[in-house]
């Protein structure tokens, strides 16, 4: 492949390592160990990380990169970076824990397959991209991310200050305790999801899967529909606006909950305090002592005991 490179130096190593790149890298491969270390204002377009080298940490303590059509294949390539813009590249599954410790990242239209893709980041803005990585998103602190889908396993673990909005997920064990969050117009279908999150707003989304938001604290559904067994139990300051839950039963067990259903629910089953209003209810268990919430039917319907 014909290489071009536009205002780069490649000087001596100085004490055994190379010096930093800056400038305009094309069309070219790397497969050494740390391969651009440290690198400052690089521009990297058609460049592949890949290569019997099967070197790792390819851009580690770098800063101001800016990734364009690129590929990479190799382990622990973004390291510690700041100013990171990663465009329509494609990080394959080999490519494991890809972003980790960094401040300022920008990816759209990117593919991210490999395992731990982002972790213990901060200022994040992900846009069209393609997620296919178990254990994504820990410990991330500021994140939107927007027009997406996603597949994971305990997608953004203890993660804080985030934002999404016309995401598709599929997964399992997704956003637990997660803090300041924001969901909209999004499609989750994912088992687990939320537990012992607090303050989350989720708007206008379908959210389905089993034991929803167990050990929630300040979780409000606005305008949502809700699919799956026991969702909700053991819940404080728990909020639903006209919102539609679909096979549904055993809701609401021993969680403080102020809630106005606009379709029929299958069962409620030890609400703590607050109140339930809904159209009708299958059935309404009461086997313990603390479970004072009122169900409010609507029309002339009497609680179902």
């Amino acid at each position: 492949m014909k290489s071009t490179r536009t205002a780069v130096t490649l000087p001596a190593p100085l004490n055994g390592r190379q010096m930093p790149m800056t400038g305009v890298i094309e069309n070219q491969t790397f497969d050494e160990e740390r391969a651009l270390y440290e690198s400052r204002d690089l521009t990297l377009r058609h460049v592949v990380f890949a290569g019997p080298a099967d070197g790792e940490s390819a851009l580690k303590e770098s800063e101001g990169v800016v990734a364009e059509d690129c590929t990479w294949d190799l382990r622990y390539p973004c390291w510690h970076n700041r100013l990171l813009v990663l465009r329509d590249c494609d990080l394959t599954p080999l490519c494991r824990a890809a972003l980790w410790y960094c401040d300022g990242v920008e990816i759209t239209g990117t593919k991210l397959h490999g395992i731990k893709a982002l972790r213990e980041c901060q200022n994040v803005k992900i846009h069209g991209c393609d997620i296919v990585s178990p254990e994504f998103g820990w410990s991330v602190t500021n994140m939107e991310m927007t027009d997406t889908r996603a597949e994971s396993e305990y997608f953004f673990l203890r993660s804080k200050n985030l934002s999404f909005c016309e995401v598709d997920f599929r997964g399992k064990y997704s956003f637990q305790y997660v803090e300041d969050a924001v969901f909209e117009n999004c499609r989750l279908d994912t088992k687990d999801a939320f537990w012992h999150g607090k303050n989350i707003t989720v708007r206008n989304c379908i959210v389905k899967g089993e034991y929803l938001a167990w050990y929630s604290e300040g979780l409000t559904f606005e305008n949502c529909v809700i699919i799956g067994t026991q969702p909700l139990c053991y819940c404080k300051n728990l909020k639903l606006v006209n919102c539609e839950m679909r096979a549904t039963d055993l809701s609401f067990e021993r969680s403080e909950v102020y809630a106005t259903l606009t379709a029929p629910i299958d069962s409620i089953k030890n609400p703590l305090c607050g109140f339930i209003e809904v159209p009708a209810v299958g059935e309404v268990i009461r086997d313990a002592s603390w479970a004072q919430a009122e169900i409010r039917i609507r029309g002339n319907h009497a609680e179902n005991n």
